[in-house]
């Protein structure tokens, strides 16, 4: 695959030549493809879905739910139903805290994190804890950044009614082995739920929510090339079942009287008012977009960028790379004694290359490791080696400059 043409189908590299973009994990661009399917949804096929007769909202009704096949082949659900349209990993992670978990913890009760989650992955289950006097638990991970299946599995008690945790840090590139993670806490309790961040996966890896044998699954569309505002939960249909809708109001209904309302079957019921009609869309086009790409060769080329950023990057006078497991994905972080992270990417920015600086909303795991922030180069299919050359010239005038 030659990510030169590649580039070539995001036109924001045509209104800004030269750019360097270099924070994918925050937000990746989008194809032309997907902005034109945005375009067409509102000039052309603009009608609300799932109530009107005529033609044209049948048609956008058909076009959503169509999406929702699309979303299930491409994680390898077993069924369409069980795919629940939300606003992003965020909105789906809460959703399932509000309607599932709530419904049934109670005080005493474990809700098992790690070390390296984001913010989303942290506050919602924080929250629900405090609320309801349960106990949140932070299982370690190593100096490299690297989560070991025992630090989960030490920590698991009868008690335990949720393990949450990331298929790929954000921050440190880490990746996760989900599913033997999965296999050694059903070892230890079957019906332990599961949820996976699949944010930072869902763009560049396979995805099997039945091979991994997960509970929930959550990501956004924002990260895979697709529109911001959209974002996708699955859940196993027993556990949808076992769940209750959190927002009220039109097409979640079965019937509705003054004294009683009956809600519709997963997983509309999830999804009141009017939906993203057009992120959805945008998102459907953006699956259809990286389904006709080799994903296994962009992993190998997204693999051969970090592992040569990184070695180059360690040359540099000063820098210390964070986050160094063997498994790592196309993120590359690191702090430069001389200066701080936002000075770095202030120089960076002006130099037409855009990274990210500062905690990366996972706060916890840079206070634990006694950071400030970290400088964060996230790679994705429209960057190349030159790219590579770019950052590690800038990086190493800048360390000059502190010297």
């Amino acid at each position: 695959m030659d990510t030169r043409l590649v580039k070539n189908d995001f036109p924001v590299f045509q209104y800004h030549p030269g750019l360097i973009y270099l924070d994918s994990a925050a937000t990746s661009h989008k194809p032309a493809v997907v902005i034109e399917s945005v375009i067409r949804c509102y000039q052309q096929e603009n009608a609300n879905i799932h109530r009107g007769l005529y033609p044209m909202a049948a048609r956008a009704s058909a076009k959503y739910e169509a999406v929702r096949e699309k979303v299930a082949d491409f994680i390898h659900a077993g069924s369409s139903n069980e795919i629940v349209y939300t606003s992003g990993t965020t909105d789906g992670i809460n959703l399932v805290a509000k309607g599932f978990l709530s419904q049934c913890i109670q005080p005493g009760d474990e809700i098992i994190i790690t070390t390296m989650e984001h913010h989303a992955n942290i506050i919602p289950w924080q929250q629900l804890a405090q609320s309801t006097g349960a106990v949140l638990r932070v299982a370690p991970i190593e100096a490299d950044g690297t989560l070991e299946v025992s630090a989960i599995t030490q920590i698991l008690s009868p008690r335990t009614v949720m393990v949450a945790f990331t298929h790929v840090s954000n921050t440190l590139g880490t990746i996760n082995p989900v599913q033997e993670l999965v296999q050694q806490i059903r070892a230890y309790r079957e019906d332990i739920p599961v949820l996976v961040d699949a944010a930072q996966s869902a763009a560049h890896y396979e995805l099997d929510v039945q091979v991994l044998d997960v509970d929930f699954l959550v990501f956004s569309g924002h990260k895979i090339f697709g529109p911001t505002g959209i974002g996708i939960l699955y859940g196993k249909k027993s556990r949808l079942e076992q769940m209750q809708p959190v927002r009220f109001g039109g097409d979640m209904i079965d019937t509705v009287s003054f004294e009683k309302t009956t809600f519709a079957g997963v997983p509309r019921k999830f999804e009141a008012g009017t939906t993203n009609i057009a992120g959805v869309i945008g998102l459907g086009a953006a699956l259809d977009y990286l389904q006709q790409l080799d994903r296994s060769d962009l992993r190998k080329q997204l693999r051969e960028l970090q592992e040569e950023a990184s070695n180059r990057l360690a040359e540099v006078e000063g820098l210390r790379l964070v986050g160094t497991a063997p498994a790592k994905s196309a993120i590359v972080s690191f702090v430069l004694e001389q200066a701080h992270p936002h000075d770095i990417a202030s120089f960076l920015g002006a130099e037409n290359i855009a990274i990210r600086a500062g905690h990366h909303c996972t706060e916890p795991l840079m206070k634990a490791w006694g950071l400030p922030g970290t400088i964060r180069a996230s790679f994705s299919i429209y960057n190349t080696r030159e790219d590579v050359d770019r950052l590690v010239k800038v990086v190493k005038e800048v360390a000059a400059f502190f010297a």
